[in-house]
């Protein structure tokens, strides 16, 4: 994908001067008193407003915060705590500025937080007058969130039509890079693992893969469908019984060009969902009306390792059992070792599948570890992100 990068334009000395505003992804946990618990976007966020500032730009940075009411400040939607954080991160002043639509005093050399984005009427709509007004605050348009990448807003699409220049920023550079060399260019075999509580939620998603990888792991609620699928009895087990023909369409589709969909072998089973309740491995012909299936079986695991260690190319989301309970963990850390052990580029995202990373502590071991969870997932599903066409539309002059 050809896209303008803010690496390009800073090589080519076009931005120093030059007023950038930047679209990130700042969007961070907060407790009941406004104090944020968890900052990993707004540390990486902070190489793309190091780079404009060092290249000596005048730099706008904003994001949305919350699900805020367009046109109605709440304290509690500001991004105050958030400009201070970045503050601390960039050892200088994060002025933050309100009602700024109309327009913003920031001089080179300098950088200020614009107030959440989402409070501004016609945001989410994209309505045209309000991103001509953003576009007419900057001479260079940079967009790195790739977790609002899936979405055409004012402040994500609209601003890269309007603006002088249009490129994306490191972080979002770095997505498209992993992205493309993942799906768009892998080095084969193509394992991915999709794994979650429904098969309804990622069917889109497992009928795209299944038309491109060459092993489709399937883990949780979903690989219960697909065991039904497969004529396994599954007991009181989490499934979508009205979706196994469709499950069964996937395996076909994955057997019609010589790749697999692997069925467990063996599972762990207990009476009741809890953390403390008894965990047994049973074959999985052997599940009883009365069993949940909570996580893989060790013979599986191992099966499913062995692929995952002879890879090309591995996407990652979602873990393959109850992992949260330890009784029922041993197959997504199996799973997570394998991949570490790889010699395979891997990508992950998705909430569960970065809390499992953290879990396991591989983070060092996974190729790229994506910052959107809804679009990565849409990328999964085979669509064109709306922050990719604009990109790469306005790359093309």
């Amino acid at each position: 994908m050809k896209i303008l990068r803010l690496t390009d334009l800073i090589a080519a000395g076009q931005v120093t001067g030059k007023r950038v505003f930047i679209r990130a992804d700042l969007n961070v946990p907060q407790d009941d008193s406004g104090r944020i618990t968890e900052d990993t976007r707004i540390r990486a966020s902070v190489p793309c407003v190091k780079m404009a500032l060092e290249a000596g730009a005048a730099v706008m940075v904003t994001s949305h915060l919350g699900r805020p009411t367009e046109g109605e400040f709440k304290p509690e939607d500001s991004l105050a705590p958030v400009a201070a954080r970045m503050s601390e991160l960039l050892g200088r002043e994060v002025k933050l500025v309100s009602d700024w639509v109309d327009g913003v005093d920031v001089a080179p050399g300098q950088v200020v937080m614009l107030e959440n984005c989402r409070l501004n009427k016609g945001e989410k709509k994209n309505k045209e007058e309000l991103a001509q007004k953003m576009a007419r605050l900057c001479d260079i348009f940079v967009h790195d969130a790739f977790g609002t990448a899936h979405r055409a807003e004012a402040s994500t699409y609209g601003i890269a039509q309007f603006a002088p220049v249009a490129c994306a920023g490191p972080l979002l550079s770095a997505e498209i890079d992993a992205i493309s060399k993942a799906l768009a260019d892998p080095k084969r075999p193509l394992v991915a693992i999709v794994a979650g509580s429904k098969v309804s939620t990622k069917l889109t998603i497992l009928q795209s893969l299944a038309k491109n990888v060459d092993g489709l792991i399937v883990g949780g609620g979903i690989a219960n469908t697909f065991m039904l699928a497969a004529g396994l009895k599954i007991g009181k087990s989490l499934a979508e019984p009205d979706l196994v023909g469709d499950a069964k369409a996937v395996i076909e589709a994955m057997a019609a060009r010589g790749a697999e969909v692997p069925i467990p072998v063996d599972v762990v089973c207990a009476k009741t969902f809890a953390a403390d309740a008894p965990a047994t491995v049973k074959a999985a012909t052997e599940v009883a009306d009365d069993d949940l299936i909570l996580d893989i079986g060790p013979k599986t695991a191992a099966i499913l390792a062995d692929k995952l260690k002879a890879a090309g190319t591995i996407v990652w989301n979602g873990p393959v059992g109850v992992f949260e309970f330890d009784a029922f963990a041993q197959g997504t850390e199996t799973v997570a070792r394998a991949i570490a052990a790889s010699d395979a580029f891997s990508i992950a995202g998705g909430g569960d599948t970065l809390a499992a990373i953290a879990k396991y502590g591989i983070e060092g071991d996974v190729g790229y570890i994506s910052t959107g969870g809804g679009a990565f997932l849409e990328v999964l599903e085979g669509k064109t992100l709306p922050a990719f066409e604009i990109l790469a539309r306005r790359a093309e002059g």
